[in-house]
């Protein structure tokens, strides 16, 4: 009996906390109140995973109009004195950047992402760093898409269809390539059934909207758990700039901090960068990617979702088209030619369906310190990006789009080169 008891005292309160935790999720009332603005502060520099699969704290700052999105990948979390994060909080910006990206996040996590966020982001403006790096020949792969993959946003996708439109059918025959998908029976099935062009059912709605209530409690619930906020790095980055905003001051300290910053190599690379991934397997990387192209791709066509969303929501968007370390790439093998037909051809499918704000740094890829490694924006390169940001900030003109999906959507645009 006394082994029992202890058993029970060891177990019980684990039980009982799951009961209560499953209670509260399948209740029909939200027991749930808004995050805390302190919490949404904190996830807005985290690049956490729960953040970008989830709605809770993404959604609600969207909804504050107090944060300004910037979609991208690993560029982001590259924080030193000039990233985005760091010049708006020491020069007291109108808006604080939300960092809606990590490594290895694309074009069809960046759907989902601005679909769930359709209502919040009416009307408003965005940043979106589209990375050449993407765009390889099979798309995004498995393991990526699967680590953000978020049956949430997904539910939310399907219970607003009621007839799909080309951009469904091709978004779902995506979705059934991967195993994060295809593992699910019940959204399998339905995925199916929207690639086919077959209209849903009001009963396939009701079930994923139901999925959908029993995600988003489990969001509420779970969101802010393993939030690793970058808000004091960003903060302790702000005493390295003068008080004063100056773009020709800032740009001239940028320079210095990267050139003190690249002193042990030859490719302008960050030191601390150089020595942990290049420096230990540097003889096998000379020539390594002349076989690279970025010119074919189904990442294309995944891009164009991303633009028919924006269309959709009203949003206005300032993309940016970072370049390639031009001394990496000479060292490499990878051909600028390639990189330059890359640049011509998203500037196409954006600029030919009225998406005019559109910085391309390609042919900037020898200026000195503006990459902090091989591929990623640096000292600057935020700098240069900042100056654009406040220019498209500042810009009233509302865009006029022309959305082209059944071009852009094709095989045919995913292979082409010749435009």
């Amino acid at each position: 009996m006394i082994s029992k008891r202890k058993l029970f005292s060891a177990v019980g309160p684990f039980f009982a906390a799951i009961l209560i935790i499953g209670a509260i999720i399948y209740s029909p009332i939200n027991w749930f109140s808004k995050p805390s603005a302190n919490a949404i502060h904190k996830s807005a520099s985290s690049m956490s995973v729960n953040v970008l699969k989830g709605n809770n704290l993404k959604n609600e700052a969207m909804e504050s109009g107090k944060y300004l999105p910037f979609f991208g990948s690993s560029e982001l979390s590259r924080v030193n004195a000039f990233h985005p994060s760091v010049l708006a909080e020491k020069y007291n910006r109108p808006y604080e950047p939300y960092l809606l990206g990590a490594p290895g996040t694309q074009s069809l996590t960046h759907f989902f992402m601005l679909n769930s966020m359709s209502e919040e982001l009416k009307g408003k403006k965005i940043v979106f760093i589209i990375s050449p790096q993407w765009f390889v020949k099979e798309g995004v792969g498995d393991p990526m898409f699967s680590l953000f993959y978020s049956p949430l946003q997904t539910n939310q996708w399907a219970m607003n269809l009621n007839s799909s439109d080309i951009n469904d059918q091709y978004l779902a025959k995506r979705l059934l390539r991967f195993s994060s998908v295809r593992t699910d029976t019940e959204l399998k099935i339905l995925t199916q059934q929207i690639k086919s062009g077959g209209e849903l059912t009001q009963l396939d709605r009701k079930r994923a909207a139901y999925n959908f209530n029993i995600l988003s409690k489990e969001d509420q619930l779970f969101s802010k758990i393993g939030i690793t906020s970058k808000s004091e790095k960003i903060s302790s980055k702000t005493k390295q700039l003068p008080d004063n905003y100056s773009f020709t001051e800032l740009d001239k300290l940028a320079y210095e901090k990267g050139e003190n910053a690249t002193k042990n190599n030859e490719f302008d690379i960050a030191d601390s960068f150089y020595n942990k991934r290049i420096a230990p397997m540097k003889g096998k990387l000379k020539n390594s990617q002349t076989k690279f192209d970025y010119t074919v791709s189904p990442e294309f066509s995944d891009f164009q979702l991303v633009l028919s969303q924006i269309a959709d929501s009203h949003i206005d968007a300032m993309f940016v088209i970072p370049p390639v370390n031009k001394l990496w790439s000479d060292y490499t093998g990878l051909s600028t030619d390639m990189l330059d037909l890359f640049s011509k051809k998203i500037n196409y499918q954006l600029k030919s369906q009225g998406f005019d704000h559109v910085v391309d740094y390609t042919d900037k890829r020898s200026e000195p310190y503006f990459m902090e490694d091989t591929i990623h924006l640096g000292w600057r390169g935020w700098m240069q990006m900042d100056k654009d940001l406040q220019t498209f900030l500042k810009d009233q003109h509302k865009p006029a789009y022309n959305i082209n999906s059944e071009e852009f959507l094709s095989k045919e645009w995913q292979e082409n080169t010749d435009f």
